[in-house]
């Protein structure tokens, strides 16, 4: 078996990072990558979204390329695996036949993933969500997979229409997958948090007009001021 393309782990994201992280969005997080450079501001193809609208994901990426319906070395990828990572699969967006299911889900979720993500389809829709790791994917269909080899794990890969590499963060919602590049976490972060302020705020200066319908008072302005900014350019 060639092994020259299966890689070691990378290495794992701060404690503080996820933490930070999971205070945010997929939506906030793509909103800080804006003007970054990034293709799609790290947002996953539209089809790539939770197998239930609850699952929510927040780790390191870790990474497997393979086509056809090919689960070898999404196997060897598992059982390699440790605590922390998501489980990044390239699989050329294939429907003919599944990738996993819940048995090798059940290992991963043994094992201590934080999460899967794959181009392609999954099965075991029922047996995926009493599991409750999160899984993402292109679809649900009841084709078996094949298993090929040898793949490749934990290299740069392509998966829903943008680059992921190998320790680069990985966060899925009930909106989808975004990505962001190991390198620009912090300023991403940076970024996003500061959306994330201003959501806060918004959100009371709405609350506040709703208050003020309802018991008859004068309405505050509801508009945010870029609004107003814009509409004096006009």
């Amino acid at each position: 078996m060639n092994k020259k393309d299966y890689n070691s782990l990378p290495e794992l994201l701060s404690e503080d990072i996820i933490k930070r992280v999971s205070a945010l969005s997929t939506a906030q997080l793509c909103d800080g990558m804006e003007g970054l450079g990034v293709v799609r501001n790290g947002c996953m193809d539209g089809a790539v979204m939770p197998i239930e609208s609850s699952m929510r994901m927040v780790g390191t990426a870790c990474t497997v390329e393979t086509e056809d319906g090919d689960n070898f070395p999404i196997h060897v990828a598992i059982y390699q695996g440790k605590p922390g990572y998501v489980l990044v699969v390239d699989g050329k967006g294939y429907t003919e036949r599944t990738y996993m299911g819940d048995l090798m889900t059940s290992a991963a979720k043994a094992i201590g993933f934080n999460g899967i993500v794959i181009d392609g389809f999954v099965r075991d829709r029922e047996g995926l969500k009493e599991l409750e790791l999160p899984v993402f994917s292109r679809g649900i269909m009841q084709r078996t997979p094949t298993k090929k080899g040898p793949g490749k794990i934990n290299v740069p890969v392509t998966c829903g229409g943008i680059t992921v590499n190998p320790g680069d963060l990985v966060m899925g919602d009930y909106d989808g997958i975004t990505v962001i590049p190991r390198e620009r976490i912090l300023e991403v972060l940076e970024k996003a948090e500061g959306k994330n302020d201003y959501e806060l705020k918004r959100r009371e200066t709405i609350e506040e007009y709703a208050r003020c319908k309802e018991q008859g008072k004068e309405l505050p302005n509801i508009a945010p001021a870029w609004v107003t900014e814009m509409l004096g350019n006009i």
